[in-house]
């Protein structure tokens, strides 16, 4: 199975060993059933609160990965209820959703692990700039991020711990490179947006001003 840019870039993030990946909304299970074999050692969690899906999924699995069933389990629920594994490393995958759900899902996880290494890879659709000041004001730190192309999108991932010393910018740091023609497409794209955002007299944030600011350094 080959998996989508997206899915590809978000997978090759995950390089430490995990005792639990949380596989969360990721495109039917594409990314987890790619972590299954490259994290042998890893118990992959697939959730989803979509019954449908996740009998569909379990299915599947049963079929293909038989062998391995002990390294996998299926979880209909809600990801902000996650039972996260106390005392164990555990990494928290969250893709394919919009920015205020993928927000509410993360703030959700970290009133119910207080206290405990809250490690994510996340990959939101649209709402950056809200998502990143979300999490800067949530306390995370950066560990890396990622500028992907897919189908004519742009998504930003981003790997982040509570644990990381690195800010979180708003805007972004290390995922740029701005000689690259794909990005200088996407920063303009993001800088015509909020223009035309902030062209709304109810609008004060001057947004596209902190992305223009990118271009100057």
């Amino acid at each position: 199975m080959k998996l989508s840019s997206r899915l590809d870039t978000i997978k090759n993030k995950v390089t430490d060993h995990y005792d639990h990946i949380w596989d969360c909304c990721c495109d039917h299970g594409q990314l987890g059933v790619a972590l299954l074999a490259s994290h042998p050692k890893s118990m992959i969690h697939f959730v989803d609160v979509v019954d449908e899906l996740m009998v569909e999924l379990e299915s599947q699995l049963q079929k293909h990965a038989s062998a391995i069933q002990s390294q996998w389990q299926v979880h209909c629920m809600d990801v902000a209820k996650l039972p996260l594994i106390k005392g164990k490393k555990n990494l928290i995958i969250i893709a394919g959703v919009g920015g205020d759900l993928l927000i509410e899902l993360v703030h959700s996880i970290q009133t119910r692990n207080s206290g405990i290494e809250l490690e994510f890879i996340l990959c939101p659709v649209l709402h950056n700039y809200m998502v990143r000041c979300e999490l800067i004001e949530m306390g995370f730190g950066l560990i890396s991020e990622t500028l992907v192309k897919e189908n004519k999108r742009f998504y930003e991932v981003l790997h982040i711990s509570n644990q990381a010393a690195k800010p979180i910018t708003s805007v972004g740091s290390d995922m740029w490179n701005l000689s690259d023609s794909q990005h200088q497409e996407y920063l303009n794209k993001t800088i015509s947006h909020y223009q035309r955002m902030e062209a709304n007299p109810k609008c004060t944030s001057r947004v596209s001003e902190q992305y223009q600011e990118l271009i100057g350094k």
